[in-house]
């Protein structure tokens, strides 16, 4: 699954707010950490007890459904990219520099968690069996995709 986002929040807040976030963003939320709901044009990850990031590939009003409940919702659209990584060889590229076992039993698709990836913190969100999202701060994109670039090349010579 290939999103073309445009549109990113991290949303903090209780069962009540995900449920209404949910509501307003047209998706539900997942309810399990570290787990992926997707749609065609927005996806939801659960990355911690009550932190979710929403992505979407257009706006989303949030105002009213959210007026009442205590939440924190920041809009991060300018602060982060994704990288997307497909293919056979995706898991091996990303375990040469990443501490994760990205084994399909151990880190199934719809898995996501932060992680790192060398030095630079990442989100990593398993999309397909063999493809992978990342989602990391604008300022260490081209360093990531450096490396996976160089990792992509020497596994390609060996």
């Amino acid at each position: 699954m290939t999103l073309n986002i445009t549109h990113r929040w991290i949303l903090r807040g209780g069962a009540e707010a995900a449920s209404a976030a949910g509501a307003a963003f047209g998706l539900g939320l997942p309810t399990r950490i570290n787990r992926a709901e997707a749609g065609p044009d927005r996806a939801a990850l659960k990355l911690g007890p009550d932190e979710w990031l929403l992505l979407a590939s257009g706006p989303a009003d949030f105002g009213a459904a959210l007026a009442a409940l205590p939440h924190s919702l920041v809009e991060i659209s300018d602060r982060q990219v994704a990288i997307p990584l497909q293919g056979p060889g995706a898991a091996l590229i990303l375990n040469a520099v990443m501490p994760l076992d990205l084994h399909l039993d151990a880190f199934p698709v719809g898995m996501a968690t932060r992680t790192v990836f060398e030095r630079a913190d990442v989100m990593l969100w398993r999309t397909g069996e063999q493809a992978f999202h990342i989602e990391v701060w604008r300022s260490f994109a081209p360093y990531v995709e450096g490396l996976i670039d160089l990792i992509a090349r020497e596994n390609a010579a060996a």
